[in-house]
């Protein structure tokens, strides 16, 4: 794996290791007891701690890279063993 290819596959497990992650412990205002500011949505986070979800996305996405990198690069798993059409040998 190249290292553009390493980054690029990083990226991309990371923003869908985000995407699940920014949903866990969201309190909204009314939830928290705090009142509402004037213009803010009711939905809206009281507390968002992004800093804490980035991290966590972070190791997490690191951890799934980590398998898929060992994949493809020692080929645990080559591309000759996933089957993709059956394999018809000439009749004699």
């Amino acid at each position: 794996m190249s290292l553009a290819g390493g980054i690029a596959i990083f990226g991309l497990i990371w923003f869908l290791v985000l995407f699940a992650v920014l949903p866990f412990g969201v309190r909204t205002s009314a939830e928290a007891g705090d009142t509402l500011i004037e213009g803010a949505a009711e939905s809206a986070p009281a507390k968002p701690q992004l800093l804490r979800k980035v991290l966590v996305t972070t190791g997490v996405a690191l951890a799934i890279w980590s398998v898929a990198f060992a994949v493809l690069e020692y080929r645990l798993i080559a591309l000759d063993d996933v089957p993709f059409l059956p394999r018809f040998e000439d009749a004699k």
